[in-house]
């Protein structure tokens, strides 16, 4: 009796990408490449990476190198569509609750251990490991562990039927078993990828060189340095003056003076997270009058310079899957803010709002500017900006929760359980609420086989959080980048940074 019950496309909408002044013209010599020994880039990310152990942290920093290194058995076209990768093909459903990979032959990780499925087993293992505590388990859902079936074959096991299990492939980047023994895999990294690790300065630059045995096509960048400047002003200076190929989270005030910018319709949804179960932030009318507060709409057009749109009551974007149509901004009223804090006898109370400064598009100036509103309602604001590393232990300590934490969420899987399972549901990662209603509904819909009925339970979900305002609601970013003349490169609805896909003009 075969195994397999159904073959799944994997398929998901694709964000419309909107690029600006994103130049694609050749060079006078007709367009041929710059020399190997030519193709260096330089890359300004906003902060160092805490780690480059790619199971450890939920650091878009990280992720930003060492998605060059490592990579994953299930991948994505720059629109959005799933596709195999270090598989061979889409995964197979052999029951409800597993799914069943085979991963292509012949790879090998830059220190020689094959890719197989004893890679991928111990990959899940560790990630899934309590003690490890990785910050990643929402991405995979219900996921349990992986059963070797042969060399090349891994089956992937869930708890509950799981339909996410093949998005959940696209983030889990593969390690190699006993790379992943070594006590110094954090700055060590031993992927199958394009680039591999040349050095590590902490504190001010990460170098990767093109894998010389790479199973792929060869890359036309042969290396990348990133170089780690918090300051947005520095980093178009960077760019400016040559030093700097693409800069992150350019500034919308910038964007006239960058030699070139490519824009995306990403997925950077920037909220404030409120403790419901503690301080006062635990009145869900202190909550509401924090988000009456704040005038959103002027955050998008000047603060952003209509670089963002005001979010309707949830932090997704609309081609995400859960995502709920029928919700609706909440408005600006000042008046009305102050009329809660005074029936909550929260008038001139403190709150605590925590943060960090170079991570995200504006993400010091956007905290400051909402201290501010919540301040001329009449509330005390105390504003931490904390080094990425420190602001990471506060987002994700599950016995201390924050009052109230600045968060600018995306979502690899576009889908609603990734945002549901780390922020909603009780025993998420940054949860800060213990609603068993919002938990009841989150996690019926990530085991629902059913899509409807799935698309329901989380809209539900986000129905619940928007009308007790467990969030701050704010808005959605468009991703911007600054490139130099030389740089060609089209951005992702992922936010991904794949030096593979970029080349140079001359």
């Amino acid at each position: 009796m075969g195994r397999r019950l159904g073959v799944v496309g994997g398929q998901l909408p694709a964000s419309l990408i909107l690029i600006g002044t994103l130049l694609l013209a050749a060079c006078q010599s007709g367009g041929q490449q710059p020399t190997a020994s030519a193709a260096r880039i330089t890359i300004a990310l906003g902060s160092e990476p805490t780690t480059l152990d790619p199971l450890a942290r939920d650091d878009g920093n990280e992720r930003a190198v060492t998605d060059n290194i490592y990579e994953t058995l299930i991948k994505r076209t720059a629109d959005g569509k799933l596709e195999p990768g270090l598989a061979t093909a889409m995964p197979t459903q052999v029951n409800p609750t597993t799914w069943e990979f085979k991963l292509r032959r012949g790879i090998k990780f830059t220190d020689g251990e094959p890719l197989n499925a004893d890679a991928v087993v111990a990959t899940v293992q560790r990630v899934l490991d309590p003690s490890f505590k990785s910050e990643q388990l929402s991405f995979l859902g219900s996921i349990t562990g992986a059963k070797k079936v042969d060399e090349t074959t891994v089956d992937i096991i869930s708890r509950d039927p799981n339909p996410l299990v093949p998005a959940s492939m696209y983030w889990l980047r593969i390690a190699p078993p006993r790379a992943l023994r070594d006590p110094n895999f954090a700055s060590k990294p031993v992927g199958t990828g394009p680039y591999v690790l040349e050095q590590w300065v902490k504190g001010d630059h990460i170098t990767l060189k093109a894998n010389p045995n790479y199973w792929g096509p060869k890359p036309p960048i042969q290396e990348v340095t990133y170089r780690f400047v918090e300051e947005p002003g520095t980093r178009l200076s960077g760019l400016l003056n040559g030093e700097f190929d693409l800069i992150e989270n350019l500034s919308p005030d910038d964007a006239s003076r960058a030699p070139k910018v490519a824009t995306v319709d990403g997925g950077q949804n920037s909220l404030v997270i409120l403790n419901t179960m503690s301080g006062i932030t635990a009145d869900p009318r202190v909550r509401a009058a924090l988000n009456y507060a704040v005038d959103k709409q002027a955050l998008a057009s000047k603060l952003f310079d209509g670089y963002a749109t005001v979010e309707n009551c949830q932090f997704m974007s609309p081609d995400w899957f859960g995502y709920n149509p029928s919700l609706q901004p909440i408005p600006y009223d000042p008046t009305r803010a102050k009329q809660l804090l005074q029936e909550a006898n929260a008038t001139g109370a403190s709150i605590d709002l925590t943060s960090t400064s170079g991570r995200w598009l504006k993400d010091r100036e956007e905290t400051e500017a909402i201290a501010d509103y919540w301040r001329a309602v009449g509330l005390k604001v105390n504003v931490s900006i904390l080094e990425f590393n420190d602001y990471l232990n506060r987002l994700f300590d599950q016995k201390n929760r924050p009052q109230a934490i600045f968060l600018d969420h995306d979502n690899a899987l576009f889908d609603a359980s990734r945002t549901m399972d780390a922020y909603f549901a009780r025993g998420g990662t940054g949860t800060s609420n213990n609603d068993p209603q919002l938990t009841q509904l989150v996690n019926a819909g990530d085991k629902e086989l059913n899509q409807q009925a799935r698309l329901q339970d989380y809209q539900q979900a986000a129905k619940i959080a928007c009308d007790g305002s467990y969030f701050t609601f704010l808005v959605r970013l468009k991703d911007v980048y600054g490139l130099s003349k030389r740089l060609v490169w089209r951005p992702r609805t992922d936010g991904k940074i794949f030096v593979s896909e970029m080349r140079l003009t001359s």
